[in-house]
C-alpha cells in the first residue's frame, strides 16, 4: 500500500497579503497615481453552512440506533502436539496448548462479533451490515437505554452488504426515516453513529468527501465517502444529515493500520431501500438479467471501434438463449441509453439491469457500425450462481505474431486446455517480449480480431496486417478468458 502523499497548504494570510498587492498594483498602472483601494472582504459562510451544534439532533435520533452482538460457531482442524525428546525444554512450553491440539480432530470454537444497526420501523425491523450477522447463530440487538432484546434474521444480501433483523418489543420502538441520498452534495456536513469496538453509542460528525465510489466491494459498489470517523463496530449504523435523515449505512473504511483514518464507506440510502423492502416482503432479493458479459469503453476501444467518444457498456459476449439473445444483442454493440436513461458506463448497465424487476420490457439503445439501433428485451431472473472454466495451460505447434505464440484450437489442444468444444478462435500459448505482453496471456483464446472472426494463426495475421494498412494505431481482439470473453487492444505503433 502506497504512503500517503503529504499536503502542502497556503497560510489564508499570506494569500490576502498576495490578493491585495495585485490590486494595489494594478489601480496604480490604471490611475498613475495611488489611489485608495479597499481590502478584498471574504463573504462569510452561509448559516446553513456552518457545522453549529449537532447535540439537538443528536439526542433526537440516538435512541433509535443498536448495538448488534453475535454468536457463531466456527470448526477448525488444529495439528498434533509435536513430539520432543524426553527432557527437551520445548516440551513444557507445548504442552500448555495440548487442550487445543487434539490429534488433528475438528474442534468447535464460539465466535461472537459486534456491530452497529438501526431501527426503521416502530415494529422492530433493524438494519444492519450482512457481514455483521453472516453465519451468526445468535443475534442480540441492544438499545440505548441498555435493554437486550433477540433478533431474528428475516433476510440478508451479500451482494450489496445489507441485512434485515426484527426484534419483538412490549412497546412501539423509535425508529429512524431514510432520506434522499441523491441530493447529498460533496463538501455536506454528515454524522455518524455506533458501535466503535464495542463500547456503545458513539457519535463523530464530517462532511461527505466523494460520491460514487467503486472500492471492488462487489458489482453494485457506489458508496458515499466521508471523512466522520468510522471505526470497527460501526459498520451496519447509520449516517445522517443535518435533518437527522439517514441517507447512508456504514459498511467499510480505508485503514493501513485498522483504526480510522478519515476514509469511510456508507451505503446510499437510495440504495439501500428497495433492497430492505424486498427483504422485509420475502426475505431475499431478485435482481434483474439481461445476459451479456460487459466492460468499460476505454480511450483505446472507441478509437478502434471508431467512437466519438469513450462512454456505454461494451458487449463482449451475449450468452445463448438469454434474454439478450432473444433480442438480437451482438458482440461488440455498445450499450449507451436502458430504458430512456443515459449508459456512461459499466456501472450504469449492471444497476439498471439488477433493479429491473424479472418478465419487464425495456428498450435498450446500441450503437453498431457507428449506428444507434433500439433493441427490445424482456429482462429475465437473476441466477446468482456462475461457472468457471478451468485455468488454462501453454500448449504446443505454434507460430509468432506480435509477440504472440499461436496454435490452433485442435481436439488435443481442447482436451488439455479444457476448452469448450463450441469456442471458436485462435489459443495463445506463449507471450514473448512485444506489443501484446501484458495485454494477453497464455490459455487465452482469440476469437475475433478487428471484427473478423479467426480459426488460425494466418487469420490473426491478416487481420492484424489489413488493421495496419488501414492506419490504425491499435488492433481490437475479442478473447475467452477462462470462459469470460472480453476485448482487448494490442499496440500496431513502433516501439
Amino acid at each position: 500500500m502506497t504512503s500517503p502523499l503529504p499536503l502542502r497548504c497556503t497560510a489564508p494570510h499570506q494569500t490576502l497579503r498576495a490578493g491585495v498587492a495585485a490590486l494595489l498594483l494594478a489601480g496604480t498602472i490604471l490611475t498613475g497615481t495611488a489611489v485608495a483601494v479597499e481590502r478584498p472582504v471574504l463573504a462569510a459562510p452561509a448559516a446553513d453552512e456552518l457545522p453549529g451544534r449537532f447535540a439537538n439532533l443528536v439526542e433526537r435520533v440516538t435512541p433509535a440506533v443498536v448495538n448488534i452482538s453475535t454468536s457463531s460457531e466456527v470448526r477448525s482442524r488444529v495439528m498434533p502436539l509435536p513430539q520432543f525428546p524426553p527432557g527437551s525444554p520445548f516440551e513444557d512450553f507445548f504442552r500448555q496448548f495440548e487442550p487445543f491440539m487434539r490429534n488433528g480432530i475438528p474442534q468447535r470454537r464460539e465466535v461472537t462479533t459486534l456491530g452497529s444497526g438501526f431501527i426503521i420501523d416502530p415494529e422492530g425491523y433493524v438494519v444492519t451490515n450482512n457481514h455483521v450477522v453472516e453465519d451468526a447463530t445468535d443475534i442480540r440487538v441492544t438499545l440505548q437505554d441498555g435493554t437486550q432484546l433477540d433478533a431474528e434474521l428475516v433476510g440478508r444480501d451479500p451482494k450489496t452488504d445489507l441485512a434485515l433483523l426484527k426484534v419483538d418489543a412490549d412497546e412501539p420502538l423509535p425508529f429512524l426515516e431514510f432520506g434522499d441520498s441523491d441530493s447529498v452534495r460533496v463538501g455536506d456536513w454528515v454524522i455518524a453513529v455506533g458501535n466503535p469496538f464495542g463500547l456503545g453509542g458513539t457519535v463523530t460528525a464530517g462532511i461527505v468527501s466523494a460520491r460514487g465510489r467503486d472500492i471492488h466491494a462487489g458489482p453494485y459498489d457506489d458508496f458515499i465517502q466521508t471523512d466522520a470517523a468510522i471505526n470497527r463496530g460501526n459498520s451496519g449504523g447509520p449516517t445522517f444529515d443535518r435533518d437527522g435523515r439517514v441517507i447512508g449505512i456504514n459498511t467499510a473504511i480505508f485503514s493501513p493500520n485498522g483504526g480510522s483514518i478519515g476514509i469511510g464507506f456508507a451505503i446510499p440510502s437510495n440504495l439501500a431501500q428497495p433492497i430492505l423492502e424486498e427483504l422485509k416482503e420475502k426475505g431475499s432479493v431478485s435482481r434483474g438479467w439481461l445476459g451479456v458479459q460487459i466492460q468499460p469503453v476505454t480511450p483505446e476501444i472507441a478509437e478502434s471501434l471508431a467512437l466519438d467518444e469513450a462512454k456505454g457498456a461494451l458487449v463482449a459476449a451475449v450468452t445463448p438463449d438469454s434474454p439478450a439473445a432473444t433480442a438480437g444483442f451482438r458482440t461488440g454493440d455498445v450499450v449507451v441509453e436502458y430504458d430512456g436513461r443515459p449508459i456512461e458506463n459499466v456501472k450504469d448497465l449492471t444497476r439498471a439491469v439488477a433493479a429491473t424487476a424479472a418478465d419487464t420490457q425495456v428498450r435498450i439503445v446500441v450503437l453498431r457500425d457507428g449506428r444507434r439501433k433500439t433493441l427490445t428485451a424482456r429482462i429475465g431472473e437473476l441466477d446468482e450462481s456462475t461457472d468457471m472454466a478451468s485455468a488454462a495451460q501453454p500448449g504446443a505447434g505454434s507460430e509468432d505474431l506480435l509477440g504472440l505464440n499461436l496454435a490452433r484450437l485442435d481436439d488435443e489442444t481442447r482436451a488439455r486446455l479444457r476448452i469448450d468444444d463450441d469456442l471458436r478462435g485462435v489459443v495463445v500459448v506463449g507471450v514473448d517480449a512485444g506489443p501484446a505482453q501484458g495485454v494477453l496471456r497464455s490459455g487465452d483464446v482469440i476469437v475475433e480480431v478487428a471484427g473478423q472472426a479467426v480459426e488460425s494463426p494466418q487469420d490473426v495475421a491478416r487481420a492484424v496486417s489489413s488493421a495496419r494498412e488501414a492506419g490504425r494505431k491499435a488492433v481490437l481482439m475479442l478473447i475467452n478468458r477462462q470462459g469470460f470473453q472480453q476485448f482487448v487492444t494490442v499496440d500496431l505503433r513502433p516501439a
